[in-house]
C-alpha cells in the first residue's frame, strides 16, 4: 500500500537558505539589541520600578534594600503645591508656545514659498537659530532682556516708555521665555511647512483663483486642509518640546522669580539633584502620561477625519441614507 502523508501534519523541513538568512540577520541586529536593552529599555524599566519606591541618594550602596511605597510618590506629587505650580507653568508654556510657534512658522513658510528669488537665503537665515547652541542663545537673550541697558528696554526708552523687568517679574518672565523659544524653534517647523506647501499642486490654487476665490479663502479652504498631516506632525513635535521646556529657564531665570518659570522637567531635575530619585522618577512618568494625552488629543483634532471607527462610520452612513430617502419621499 502506498505511503500516505496526513494532510494535517505540517512539514518539519526548513529551507537552509532561510535559516542562514535568519542567523545572519540576528547576528547583524544583535549589537543594536544589546545596546538597546542595556541603555534604553533597561533604564526605562528601572526608572519605572524606581517610581514605586522611596529610593534616595543614601540608598545607592544598597539599592535592593529600598522600600516599595506603591503609588505614594504619585499621590504626594498631586498634593505637592510646588508640583502644581510647575504643572501650571508647563501648561502655560504649552498654550502660549505651540500656537505662536506654529503660526510664525506657517506665516514664514507661506511667505518664502511665494518668493521667486532668495528662497535658500531665507531658509538658512530662519533655520540658523535652531542649530545654534541653546545655551549661547539663552545667554544672548538674557542680555537683551536686561533691566538696565538691555536692547529691548533701550528701544522702549526711545518712545518714552520706562524700563521693564522682563525676567524679574512673575508676570512677564514666562512670556519672555516663550518669545525667545518661539524665535529659536520656529525655523524647524518653517522648513517642514515649506516642504508641505511645495507638495500642493499649483493647479489646485489656479483653479480656485479662476473660480474667484480670494487669497484668504483659498488658504483656508485649500491650503490648510491639504496641510493637515504636516500640521499634525508639527503640532506633535512642538507640543512635546514645550512640555519638556527646560534649558531656557535653567540658563536665564533659574526657574524664578518665585518658581514662575519652573517647568515639570526643571522640577524633575531638581528632585534628582536633591537625591529624591523615586520622587523624580514618578514626576517624569507623570510628564510622560501628559505627553501621551496631548499626542492623542492632537491626533483626534488634526488627524484624518475619515479615520473613524467602523461603527461610527456605519452610523454616519445610515443617517445619510435615511436623510436621502426622506428627501426623495
Amino acid at each position: 500500500m502506498a505511503a500516505t502523508v496526513s494532510a494535517g501534519t505540517p512539514s518539519r523541513h526548513v529551507d537552509p537558505t532561510r535559516r542562514a538568512q535568519a542567523v545572519a540577520a540576528w547576528s547583524l541586529a544583535l549589537p543594536f539589541v544589546v545596546l538597546f536593552l542595556a541603555f534604553t529599555a533597561g533604564p526605562v524599566l528601572a526608572s519605572l520600578g524606581m517610581s514605586f519606591t522611596d529610593f534616595r541618594r543614601a540608598d545607592m550602596r544598597s539599592p535592593l534594600a529600598v522600600d516599595v511605597v506603591g503609588l505614594s510618590n504619585y499621590v504626594d506629587l498631586v498634593q505637592d503645591p510646588v508640583f502644581r505650580k510647575v504643572t501650571l507653568n508647563t501648561l502655560l508654556y504649552l498654550l502660549l508656545g505651540v500656537p505662536l510657534t506654529m503660526a510664525t512658522a506657517l506665516a514664514a513658510a507661506v511667505g518664502i514659498n511665494r518668493l521667486n528669488r532668495f528662497k535658500g537665503l531665507f531658509r538658512v537665515g530662519f533655520y540658523l537659530p535652531v542649530v545654534t547652541s541653546i545655551v549661547a542663545v539663552s545667554v544672548v537673550w538674557k542680555f537683551l532682556y536686561r533691566h538696565h541697558g538691555g536692547l529691548f528696554n533701550t528701544v522702549l526708552g526711545w518712545f518714552g516708555i520706562g524700563e521693564v523687568n522682563w525676567l524679574d517679574s512673575t508676570h512677564l518672565a514666562l512670556p519672555s521665555l516663550v518669545v525667545m523659544a518661539v524665535w529659536r524653534n520656529f525655523g524647524t517647523l518653517m522648513v517642514i511647512f515649506l516642504a508641505g506647501l511645495q507638495t500642493i499642486p499649483r493647479e489646485v490654487a489656479e483653479a480656485a483663483e479662476v473660480d474667484g476665490a480670494s487669497g484668504w479663502a483659498a488658504f483656508r479652504h485649500i491650503t490648510l486642509p491639504m496641510l493637515r498631516p504636516t500640521l499634525l506632525f508639527g503640532a506633535v513635535i512642538t507640543g512635546i518640546g514645550y512640555l519638556q521646556f527646560f534649558e531656557e529657564a535653567f540658563v536665564m531665570t533659574r526657574g524664578g522669580p518665585l518658581d514662575s518659570t519652573r517647568s515639570i522637567t526643571y522640577f524633575t531635575y531638581d528632585q534628582f539633584r536633591f537625591g529624591n530619585f523615586g520622587y523624580a522618577a514618578a514626576a517624569s512618568y507623570l510628564l510622560f502620561l501628559a505627553i501621551v494625552l496631548l499626542t492623542y488629543v492632537q491626533f483626534r483634532w488634526l488627524g484624518d477625519r475619515d479615520d473613524r471607527p467602523a461603527g461610527r462610520r456605519r452610523r454616519r452612513d445610515r443617517r445619510a441614507l435615511a436623510a436621502t430617502v426622506e428627501a426623495r419621499s
